[in-house]
């Protein structure tokens, strides 16, 4: 720690002092006919990886100029209404006066199709993967579209995962802060015109936090002219029941303010089956009681986002950012409806119960982000200082009344008892970040504190006769404290051929989690470095190699530590645990590239002892219980290969296959404490066709399909499950509008199985939601809608541990 912070302090003490000459370019705009092109954009990208160096917009008279440009290899480019210049290479030694940028009248025709969107490109850098996608035929969807066909992306049960770990999604270098439904819903509703790249880190560099163990960074397109422009959406779902979702986008700019204003609202209905098995086994190891469950749950959800983003430029040198993310779920409610038949060892009818299970919940969050740039007087040389805080609070109460019959149908009693429960969270971070350019290469260093402050209270109120399993001694207070202490340093070096990132990140932890009930208190108090390597070699333009190694950190969600119970009846539940320990683990992998459509990439990852969500039946007392649990080990490793090719010209094909293999070992409590490995070999198959079909460009058409084999959750294995979906768009009135349509899980195959079968535990589920379905989305721009946009989202690793496991959705 203390050979850490000299480095640090020595890091920040080296400034530079030294003032680099920079360089004005100046030019004009004009189309294939010499006419002028007023207000159009210009870009200025890096020559080595297309990277967005700045930009400006033509005057009236199509002329423009960027000053303060440093000696260096560039692209400079101009774009207006969808078309663009070709990229002009420029050498920056001195001052440049050009004469002009060309923009072609009309896109290219080829044959009896016009292709107006380039094809998508991936590039391997150093450290992660770069989907470009900017006016291609991918972006023309909406950006859940373009996750889904991000290469190494996959999309189960709506989660995004990476080599078998949830990814963290961050929007221009902010963390989304929403649940994986909510991010979701956000995405659909946000057109993917609005999209540069999507970054993709299997392995974030040490200026990501620790925890944060996959990353996808989605970069929107450089805000580089003045004025308002805005927009209006609206999308209508229909599965069983319909689905409502509209918003409006606002944005303005003027030589030193950039803001941005959208306000979502979703009105959503939605449907769940579900149908559980569990056959219970003696001590002979026979089954002595097979159940059978039936569920249909019908949730409302009416919810509000607000998402602000404030930029002011002071000067040239200083400049402050505000960003604030506001969501509000004041109205949800759901009624389960399970009806239960109990047979003995026979197949014979025991007796039978039925559950209602009505709930209502409220839930607010609640964030602001305040940063500082200091440009220091070294070109490419910063410092940046950033302020946070999230307020969460969530109330939400449960009823629950069973019935019980015997064989024939007869009464024969009833029991019933409410729950309510309610949580505050309060974040605090400081960070402050220095950047500098040192020759051919660069450094980085950063130092963080975040406090976080959580209290959560359940009662157990108005029973209905007894239950074994559910008292009024349940009821408890749970208070948890955590302080993270962070520093990191990292070291970027590049050479015609290689391309080396070295860094390492320090993070020091002092938590305590108190239980009232319980009168135990658990605190984890530990320093830990983060290494990670990064190592690039490319011999020419058709080949890469890489490798790249990062330690990481897993922490307990807030609400996995909470000792409390959540009940879907009384012999159905979750509940936390305040045992729970951080993870380490450390993830390895080796890639090869071809010409930038063929990608091959191996990993394996030691998972070390990973939170997973177990579920036990215990045989005596005729439970299921679902319990967090450090595993005692865990390993993974696969081999992925991706292709990324336009087949002819209005056809673009993105193709993914993944082969793995899972494996984690863990104690299983309710089979007298033995060690088991659950473990699979799966593959995953992922094709998407996009195609433009119409010769201006305005109709375009999407064919995905994709093909789990099987996969691992926790102590369950998920069989096999299929989808096909099918999309169409169409652009109205010179691009301003745009209608769309899109049918998903037209096999009815897209709801898998999940069993558990091992030693005495026997049990399964089949959870079916609302997988069919038709959306028909509209979209309207108005103002000076062909500005490009800004978008900025809060990024901070505590928020993401809000998500609470307090939720009775039914998802085992």
């Amino acid at each position: 720690m203390r050979t850490l912070w000299l480095t640090l302090i020595t890091v920040f003490s080296v400034v530079g002092i030294s003032i680099s000459q920079t360089f004005e370019i100046s030019g004009k705009v004009i189309n294939s006919t010499n006419e002028v092109i007023p207000f159009a954009n210009i870009l200025l990208l890096n020559s080595a990886d297309s990277t967005f160096v700045k930009g400006t917009s033509a005057d009236e008279n199509g002329f423009f100029s960027l000053k303060e440009v440093a000696p260096n290899l560039y692209l400079l480019q101009a774009s207006y209404v969808g078309r663009g210049s070709k990229p002009l290479a420029l050498d920056i030694a001195s001052n440049v006066k050009l004469g002009a940028l060309v923009i072609p009248l009309e896109s290219e025709r080829l044959d009896e199709v016009v292709v107006t969107a380039r094809r998508p490109t991936v590039k391997r850098l150093a450290d992660r993967v770069v989907f470009q996608v900017e006016n291609t035929v991918v972006s023309q969807g909406n950006t859940w579209d373009i996750l889904r066909n991000t290469p190494g992306l996959i999309v189960n049960r709506d989660q995004l995962n990476i080599r078998g770990k949830t990814a963290n999604v961050y929007l221009n270098g902010r963390r989304v802060q929403l649940s994986p439904d909510e991010v979701k819903d956000f995405f659909e509703g946000l057109t993917g015109t609005i999209v540069q790249a999507v970054e993709m880190y299997a392995n974030p560099p040490a200026n990501f936090d620790a925890e944060d163990g996959a990353v996808i960074n989605i970069i929107t397109n450089k805000n580089v002219a003045p004025g308002y422009k805005g927009s209006i959406d609206g999308s209508v779902t229909q599965a069983i029941f319909p689905k409502y979702n509209i918003g409006t986008s606002h944005y303005f700019k003027t030589d030193k303010l950039n803001l941005f204003a959208n306000y979502n609202y979703s009105d959503k209905k939605n449907n769940a089956d579900l149908e559980k098995e569990l056959n219970f086994i003696d001590q002979t190891n026979s089954v002595f009681s097979r159940w059978r469950n039936e569920e249909n749950e019908v949730k409302e959800i009416q919810s509000h986002s607000i998402n602000l983003n404030l930029d002011y430029e002071i000067d040239a040198k200083n400049s402050l950012t505000l960003t604030s993310n506001v969501l509000l779920a004041p109205n949800q409610e759901w009624r389960r409806d399970l009806s239960s038949e109990i047979r003995n060892a026979q197949n014979q009818l025991d007796s039978t119960f039925t559950t209602n299970n009505i709930g209502f919940e409220e839930e607010n969050n609640i964030a602001f982000d305040l940063s500082y740039v200091r440009k220091l007087k070294k070109p490419g040389a910063r410092l940046t200082v950033n302020g946070h805080y999230t307020h969460y609070e969530d109330n939400y109460q449960q009823q629950i009344n069973s019935n019980y019959f015997d064989d024939t149908g007869a009464f024969l009693r009833d029991f019933g008892f409410r729950t309510t429960a309610d949580q505050n969270i309060q974040i605090f971070t400081g960070q402050m970040d220095y950047q500098t350019p040192i020759g051919t290469a660069s450094l980085e260093a950063g130092t963080k504190i975040s406090v976080v402050d959580s209290e959560s209270r359940i009662d157990f109120s108005d029973f209905d006769e007894t239950s074994e399993t559910v008292n009024p001694a349940l009821s408890d207070i749970f208070l948890y404290d955590e302080k993270v202490y962070a520093a990191y340093v990292s070291y970027v070096q590049n050479w015609e051929k290689w391309s080396v990132k070295l860094g390492v990140r320090g993070e020091l932890t002092d938590a305590s989690g108190v239980s009232e009930t319980l009168n135990e208190t658990n605190t984890q108090d530990f320093f830990e470095p983060f290494p990670s390597v990064y190592v690039l070699y490319s011999p020419n333009e058709k080949h890469s190699f890489s490798f790249d190694y990062g330690r990481k950190v897993e922490r307990p969600r807030y609400n996995d530590l909470n000792p409390f119970r959540y009940f879907y009846n009384e012999n159905d539940f979750k509940e936390g645990n305040q045992r729970l320990q951080p993870n380490f683990y450390n993830n390895f992998n080796l890639n090869y590239t071809f010409n930038s459509e063929y990608f091959f990439d191996f990993y394996y990852r030691d998972n070390g002892n990973y939170i997973s969500a177990l579920v036990f039946q215990d045989n005596d007392a005729l439970t299921l219980r679902e319990f967090k649990q450090n595993v005692i080990g865990s390993i993974s490793y696969g081999l992925d290969f991706t292709l990324s090719k336009s087949i002819v010209d209005p056809w673009f094909l993105y193709a993914y296959t993944s082969v793995f293999y899972e494996e984690e070992t863990f104690l299983a409590i309710e089979s007298g404490n033995v060690e088991f490995t659950n473990s699979i070999d799966g593959f995953y198959i992922y094709l998407a066709n996009y195609l433009t079909l119409s010769q201006d460009g305005t109709w375009t058409g999407e064919v995905t399909f994709s093909h789990f084999s099987r996969y691992l959750f926790g102590s369950y294995v998920q069989s096999p499950s299929t989808n096909l979906t099918l999309g169409l768009r169409k652009n109205l009135w010179d691009n301003r509008a745009a209608v769309s349509v899109a049918a998903e899980d037209l096999l009815g195959l897209a709801n898998p199985t999940y069993t558990s079968r091992y030693l005495n535990q026997d049990n399964a589920f089949l959870l079916v939601p609302e997988t069919q379905f038709v959306r028909i989305g509209f979209t309207y721009n108005f103002g000076n809608f062909r500005l490009e946009q800004n978008r900025r989202e809060i990024e901070k690793d505590e928020r993401e541990r809000l998500g609470r496991s307090s939720n009775p959705s039914t998802q085992q």
